[in-house]
């Protein structure tokens, strides 16, 4: 007996090492939690990354530093600082506690009504439905049916109101980059219906949208023929410096509930500037290479569009299958490997029209709307608004690409509309195209037409359409981590 008390001594510091241990690493990883609600698109992944409590702005660019951002805030936070004292700290913490415990118990009714909706092949909703979204197009019609129900009902986003235009808060309208500027201005318009969405305060948001343009920030800050990307990864750090500063919430999911959004075929790269900081921001993006860092688990694919200067979506003059005369059909300028290799390939045959430049007295679109497939290669980078203008005329996509992730390939099954041929295969395209049944080909046709409206732009926009598509993709996203509360 007289030994009890020295052996519980020496086993002591032990089992505190260990307690403290667990606890320190349960915490630091608990936000990254994975809830797998489509367990075979969203597999679990690890996350190494430390507190961020201080947001570095610097890069390996030999450029002056750019803080065009910073001194926006600088006054006002310090002199929070001043006047906070440890009550009102007290009180703020508590108050962020119960937001979000709130947000994330809606976040769990949320998975476990889509799961339900899977299993009962039905979908509860207590508002009426004016798109059905059912066929063989959809992975599982019933869960993203009702994920949309969820996502409508209880998503909140806040849109980060620090910055001038025209680098924030503004974006192209028109052209290939179009969707950019349309986006920002549907998350910042209070009269779209759209508006729903939008959190009164940043306390009940489940993501936060950081609303700059790196269109903008391209046309501002470069000359003809500069590619150095040290000038827009600054930029983008210090708007991620300013909020992180002025608010809590990015260091408190390490930005792992925070999103940008562009088609710029530049914006992947603002990763590298800081890739530590940014291994978590959820990056909606048109060129969604996984060979370059895209990562379908966290980022979102979305398509390409050369929205028309003069209307949201081109016209849409496809034949009827039974007049198509052209089998398959591309134009466009030949440039990067892929459009090379398809040239050398196939620009003499007599079936596959290819066309440089198209001779004037030809309709492009009129051109789609008279082919069977049309032929979506990659040029310099794998994005290409083709797939949207093959979808929008009836025409079946030929989707020419390799490390290409598809967008809303969560819900959406790229097989039953579209053909992928990879790059290797391009020698070989005309006799897989030739192996198509007519049956086969009426169904891919089929379910081109059952996905236009997911890729068709509205103002305001509308359910299902392309933007709330964008948004659904970012609510699966934010569904599948939990947050420490």
């Amino acid at each position: 007996m007289a030994n009890t008390p020295t052996k519980f001594l020496l086993i002591l510091p032990s089992f505190l090492i260990l307690t403290l241990f667990y606890l320190f690493f349960f915490h630091q990883n608990k936000f990254n939690l994975n809830i797998n609600l489509f367990s075979n698109l969203f597999p679990p992944s690890s996350n190494n990354n430390p507190p961020i409590n201080i947001i570095n702005n610097h890069t390996h660019h030999s450029h002056n530093n750019i803080s065009i951002f910073s001194m926006l805030v600088k006054k006002e936070v310090q002199e929070k600082k001043n006047n906070n004292n440890n009550n009102t700290n007290t009180t703020n913490n508590n108050d962020d506690h119960r937001s979000l415990e709130k947000i994330e118990d809606g976040l769990a009714r949320a998975r476990a009504a889509i799961q339900e909706a899977s299993r009962s092949q039905s979908y509860t909703s207590e508002e009426e439905q004016t798109f059905i979204p059912r066929g063989p197009v959809y992975r599982n019609p019933y869960a993203f049916h009702q994920s949309h129900i969820e996502m409508v009902k209880r998503f909140k986003i806040w849109t980060y109101k620090e910055g001038e235009p025209p680098l924030v808060h503004l974006g192209p309208m028109s052209y290939i980059y179009g969707i950019e500027g349309h986006f920002i201005q549907e998350m910042e318009d209070g009269m779209s219906l759209i508006n729903k969405f939008m959190a009164s305060n940043p306390n009940e948001a489940h993501v936060f949208f950081l609303p700059f343009s790196i269109v903008n920030i391209r046309t501002a800050f470069y000359k003809p023929h500069d590619f150095d990307r040290g000038p827009l990864n600054r930029v983008t750090l210090d708007y991620v410096n300013v909020v992180a500063e002025k608010y809590s919430y990015w260091n408190r999911s390490h930005g792992a509930d925070h999103f940008m959004l562009s088609c710029h075929d530049w914006a992947p790269d603002i990763s590298f500037g800081n890739p530590k900081l940014l291994q978590n921001l959820i990056r909606a993006l048109c060129n969604a290479n996984t060979s370059e860092g895209f990562q379908p688990v966290r980022d979102v694919p979305i398509p390409e569009i050369n929205v028309p200067a003069r209307q949201l979506n081109q016209p849409s003059l496809g034949l009827h299958t039974s007049k198509r005369r052209i089998f398959a059909f591309f134009a466009g300028a030949n440039h990067g490997h892929v459009r090379k290799f398809l040239f050398e390939q196939w620009e003499k045959d007599d079936e596959i029209q290819l066309h440089e430049h198209l001779p004037k007295h030809l309709n492009y679109f009129q051109m789609l709307g008279k082919s069977k497939f049309c032929l979506c290669p990659s040029g310099y980078e794998v994005a290409s608004s083709r797939i949207v203008e093959a979808i929008r005329t009836d025409c079946v996509p030929v989707v020419i690409k390799d490390n290409y992730s598809f967008p809303f390939s969560d819900v959406l099954d790229w097989s039953r509309f579209s053909i992928h041929v990879p790059v290797s295969k391009i020698p070989e395209i005309k006799t897989m195209l030739k192996g198509i049944s007519p049956k086969e080909y009426e169904k891919l046709v089929q379910g081109v037409k059952s996905v236009k409206w997911h890729f068709t732009i509205n103002r305001p926009a509308k359910p299902f359409d392309l933007i709330h598509m964008v948004l659904h993709s970012v609510w699966l996203r934010r569904l599948n981590i939990r947050l420490p509360n």
